[in-house]
């Protein structure tokens, strides 16, 4: 279902990122093609299966408050932990001694998969945020993220629209923690009211927001995703 909204009365659009504004479009062509320059050759539709699988048990089924240490060493070990858990998945620990193999391999897809060279914006981004800024509304970024977002954003041509910026890994808070979107209030000087809030996770981007009085809209990029909200950025204006 999706959800008819009005900008009336509000003064910014602060967004998440993942999965709103960029996504990898060929992550399981990027692990397959990594692990195959290592002689490790599994399908590739596999390797897709349990990406997607490890993903929506581990990121969107994750059970948090927010209030667990937020690092640049905790979203390393996260993510790392999920790559571990797609490798064992695919067999890669069934000879003995390679467990510390697949260690380093896990943390070599991390980089690989922080870096700005495997990220697309959506084809809607750019338009709005245009369209968006000529109408007058500031707009900003609050997203659980790696500390290579801002150069991910740099790198797309688009960080310059955004002020402020928070980014979970650099200030040590991170969603569902209203804590952060209090601070990015804080940073932005603006109320509640005015801020509209745009993500794709029930908790981190609808629930956590409307903890300190940030209305959030979610936005559908997959079809698995379920609920109200928008289909495309392109409906905000």
């Amino acid at each position: 279902m999706t959800t008819t909204l009005t900008l009336n009365g509000f003064k910014a659009v602060f967004f998440d990122v993942g999965d709103t504004l960029i996504t990898i479009p060929g992550a399981q062509e990027t692990m397959h093609r990594y692990l195959a320059e290592r002689d490790f050759h599994r399908d590739k539709e596999q390797i897709g299966v349990l990406f997607d699988e490890a993903f929506r048990t581990f990121y969107y089924g994750k059970v948090s408050d927010g209030t667990e240490v937020c690092s640049p060493e905790s979203d390393r070990a996260f993510w790392v932990g999920i790559y571990t858990h797609i490798l064992n998945r695919l067999g890669a620990t069934s000879e003995p001694g390679e467990e510390e193999i697949i260690h380093g391999w896990s943390h070599e897809l991390y980089d690989l998969f922080t870096s700005p060279e495997q990220y697309e914006l959506f084809d809607d981004v750019t338009e709005t945020m245009e369209r968006l800024r000529a109408l007058g509304f500031r707009l900003g970024i609050i997203s659980n993220f790696a500390p290579t977002l801002t150069s991910i954003l740099r790198h797309k041509g688009i960080l310059h629209y955004f002020d402020p910026v928070i980014v979970s890994t650099e200030v040590g808070l991170e969603k569902p923690n209203p804590a952060i979107f209090r601070l990015a209030l804080e940073q932005s000087g603006l109320l509640p009211e005015d801020v509209l809030y745009v993500g794709d996770h029930d908790k981190n981007d609808i629930w956590a927001p409307n903890q300190v009085g940030i209305r959030a809209i979610k936005i559908k990029r997959y079809g698995y995703m379920t609920g109200d909200g928008i289909l495309s950025l392109r409906e905000l204006v």
